[in-house]
């Protein structure tokens, strides 16, 4: 097995993966997704996205596929593993409410709209997505709350976008964005951690009024859901050896 990983070639472009293997997590889409850029691509499934990510960096892989933002606060934390610039897709993020909610959608295209001007947006991908380390700290964001509770929805596994941090409180890319809709709104936020396939069915039965945890943006889910304008733009990118 040593001889084995030892002569696995080298890979800094993406184009060099063309048959060869990847590691993907158990019950996801990664595998297809690689298939639709690669068809001869190979596979080894692991129980986590970091399984796949240490199954590279030990050898047992040439790649692991998953949505970029994720990798890269992998690699961020592990010596030695690098994410390629070229995306296998290209996958919008954003957050989604109910259909008939226009006038909340309104408020958070609003929001990003206005985090991306004033330079908020930028110090948050410096905070969440270093390129070397962990996360910073999650801000202090005030709001009087005087409108109300904000309920929003997520799945708190999808680092950094929406995680525990040490104390076991929820932070993340996604908490701090809906930090600044709440307070845009004049509400308090309540977040509501649940299974990611419980998201969307949560939503629509109105047991939260928004719901945000890197969620992709599709056609079928915008079936059933509104999405607001995108936040960030990622996909299912290549993390591999440097």
């Amino acid at each position: 097995m040593v001889i084995g990983c030892s002569k696995r070639e080298s890979i800094t472009k993406l184009q060099q993966l063309d048959g060869k293997e990847f590691a993907v997590p158990t019950g996801t889409a990664a595998d297809k997704l690689v298939l639709s850029k690669f068809p001869n691509a190979k596979f080894k499934y692991f129980n986590s996205v970091l399984d796949t990510a240490l199954a590279v960096k030990a050898g047992k892989a040439d790649a692991a596929a998953y949505d970029e933002p994720i990798l890269k606060n992998i690699a961020a934390k592990n010596s030695g593993l690098t994410v390629l610039p070229e995306m296998l897709t290209i996958d919008n993020y954003g957050f989604a409410v109910q259909q008939d909610k226009q006038e909340l959608k309104k408020n958070i295209d609003l929001v990003v709209s206005e985090v991306k001007k004033n330079g908020v947006y930028d110090a948050m991908l410096l905070r969440w997505l270093p390129k070397t380390g962990n996360p910073a700290a999650m801000p202090d964001i005030k709001s009087s709350g005087s409108k109300g509770l904000l309920k929003l929805g997520t799945a708190a596994i999808t680092e950094p976008f929406s995680f525990m941090d040490g104390s076991q409180k929820i932070v993340g890319f996604d908490i701090e964005l809906a930090h600044y809709i709440a307070q845009k709104l004049d509400m308090n936020l309540e977040i509501v951690n649940m299974d990611f396939g419980a998201m969307i069915p949560a939503l629509m039965a109105g047991k939260v009024d928004m719901i945000g945890s890197c969620i992709t943006i599709t056609e079928e889910r915008a079936k059933k859901v509104l999405f607001s304008e995108p936040y960030y733009t990622g996909g299912i990118a290549a993390l591999v050896k440097k």
